[in-house]
């Protein structure tokens, strides 16, 4: 079995305490997770063999929904603190397990991004109304796991999982995923904030060149020229707008 987490223990001294250190890396659950007993069972084994505060580093584009939640529920449920550092990415499933930090801190050259569950069905209606009906259901508790870190609304937080948001550093800590940027030690604590935060929509960048495409053909219907039968102008213009999320 290829695990995608690995410990790192640092022996107490004199002064300083013991350090747990957890680092999640890679796709979540490649190989194995769901409808296995062993590596849940092995992970929270791990996870309770010892003892004191943890720091989690995060880098990692997501994977399995289930890994990611029962992960999420095991460190909710350690007993002690536990610090999220997030050095690359944590994206899809990894951005909810980041969500179970007592603090969450990002590097300033990382991303957090969420989007809506997927999966992969077949067969009749019925079936594809069962994925559907699934895929809400997860979508539903996903949010519960962003709505507890960040108290925003289930509506908004299902607006930026519908866009397929992507954030900096300073936009996650400005809307609640993270709590702050990571600095250097020699940085001092009242340094200001970068004055602009990143925010990126794949809905938003998708919908506004279809908006280009589509002012370009209106501009188009003026042409005196003939239009092939079932091409024209305003068929296209229709399809452009259907095809906007």
């Amino acid at each position: 079995m290829k695990k995608f987490w690995k410990w790192k223990n640092q022996a107490q001294t004199e002064t300083a305490p013991a350090e747990r250190t957890l680092y999640l890396n890679g796709t979540i659950a490649e190989e194995s997770w769901f409808d296995d007993d062993v590596t849940p069972q092995l992970f929270k084994e791990e996870l309770m063999a010892g003892d004191g505060n943890i720091t989690v580093w995060i880098n990692s584009p997501g994977g399995d929904c289930v890994a990611a939640a029962q992960i999420y529920n095991m460190l909710m449920d350690y007993p002690h603190d536990v610090t999220v550092k997030i050095d690359g990415i944590a994206a899809s499933a990894a951005s909810v397990i980041a969500m179970a930090g007592t603090r969450v801190l990002m590097s300033p050259v990382s991303m957090l991004m969420i989007h809506n569950p997927m999966t992969v069905a077949m067969g009749d209606t019925g079936e594809m109304q069962k994925a559907i009906e699934m895929l809400s259901s997860v979508k539903d508790s996903i949010i519960n796991a962003y709505e507890i870190k960040t108290g925003l609304s289930r509506a908004k937080l299902s607006h930026l999982m519908d866009a397929e948001t992507w954030m900096d550093a300073g936009k996650a800590v400005e809307l609640g995923f993270a709590d702050e940027v990571m600095k250097r030690p020699a940085e001092t604590e009242d340094m200001e904030p970068p004055a602009v935060t990143m925010l990126y929509s794949k809905a938003a960048v998708v919908n506004s060149l279809m908006d280009k495409i589509a002012e370009k053909c209106k501009t188009n219907r003026l042409a005196p020229k003939a239009e092939p039968k079932g091409r024209s102008v305003d068929d296209l213009y229709e399809r452009l707008n259907l095809l906007k999320h």
